[in-house]
Order: C-alpha cells, then structure tokens, then sequence
C-alpha cells in the first residue's frame, strides 16, 4: 500500500502479516520486556499449568500490529494512540500467526483512524481489539 494522506484511506481497508512464534521470539521478548513468567521459559512448570506446554507471551504476537501500522496501512509517520486487547486463546511455540487489521472508521478533523485488531492461528481467533491511530 502507497498511504500518502488520511484521504487514501477508506473503511474496509485491510492489511495483514502472518509469522511463525519461535523460541528465539519469546527468549528476546522475555529479555526485552523483563517478563520471565516461567508459563513462557520453563518446561516443567508449564506441564503442570492449564496449558500443558510453554505458551507464548500475548504481546508477541500483539506486536505484529504495530508493524502493520507503521509500514503497511497507514504507514510511515503514523503513531498508536489507543490499543485495547482481548487475549481469547493460548500461542504455543511453532504457531503461525496471522495479524490483521481492518479500518472501521476515519476521523478527517482529528487526523485519526480506527481499526479492528485480530490475531489468528488455524483460523481461530487469539486476539481481538480495536486501535485507534493519528495520521501524520
């Protein structure tokens, strides 16, 4: 997409991103944000947990949202000014997910879109919100 303005942006427009959750994704996010819940680190303490296995921190794959924004729909220049989430189902390490966000409605005056948020993997929803972003 070749966003220039908040007037190339119409409702229904869509963009999407789908990437694989892997190891490596959730030692760095562990190390980045300071959460070391062993849910996402320890083997043995997941085995015993509601999920059996290590699951992925949700923020991981709610960041793909953000790398929507910024380079596919609005684009450059774009800044987040709200993000609600609701997390529906565990990401397991391996998991494909596939992130996409959809414009809702378009606020000319105060230069802000809204989007629906969703992440998916085999089809079933892990993520649900709704973002609100300013347009340069």
């Amino acid at each position: 997409m070749n966003i220039k303005t908040i007037s190339d942006i119409n409702v229904g427009m869509q963009a999407s991103v789908t990437r694989i959750i892997t190891e490596a994704d959730i030692i760095s996010f562990s190390e980045i944000s300071g959460d070391k819940n062993p849910i996402h680190l320890d083997e043995e303490y997941a085995k015993n947990s509601r999920y059996k296995k290590r699951i992925a921190h949700g923020f991981i794959s709610a960041s793909l949202f953000s790398g929507l924004f910024g380079t596919k729909l609005p684009g450059e220049g774009c800044v987040y000014a709200a993000q609600s989430l609701r997390f529906k189902r565990a990401v397991y390490i391996d998991d494909e997910v596939t992130a996409s966000i959809t414009v809702e409605k378009i606020d000319l005056k105060a230069k802000k879109v809204f989007f629906t948020t969703v992440c998916k993997v085999k089809n079933k929803v892990v993520i649900k919100g709704d973002a609100e972003i300013f347009i340069p």
